[in-house]
């Protein structure tokens, strides 16, 4: 598997920032598909580091109701956002990635 096609993108929260600094530890949102050792080497060969752990998790979409005026008729509907992958990489002492420039320090 390619690795420019497994990650999505990193994800940026306030719990993942505190996690960067203390334990090194960077969330990305993955491609369904990709298992725990796609995610390594597609993290270290993107970034330029070493990848110590690899935790996944499968996150369900949300169902969304929707109600709407129509010609003076009320129409409801609903719908689902799609399933998606997260992933959060632990990288090994002495590396870090600096997502918000996309540079490896």
């Amino acid at each position: 598997m390619e690795y420019n096609n497994t990650i999505i993108r990193p994800l940026f929260t306030e719990k993942m920032t505190q996690l960067e600094d203390v334990e090194r530890k960077y969330a990305f949102q993955v491609i369904s598909k990709a298992n725990k050792i796609d995610i390594k080497n597609a993290v270290e060969k993107k970034f330029d580091v070493e990848v110590q752990k690899v935790a996944t998790m499968n996150r369900l979409g949300k169902t969304k109701d929707m109600t709407m005026k129509s010609g003076g008729r009320t129409i409801r509907t609903s719908g689902k956002r799609s399933d998606w992958k997260k992933a959060i990489v632990t990288l090994k002492e002495g590396f870090t990635i600096d997502l918000m420039r996309g540079d490896v320090a």
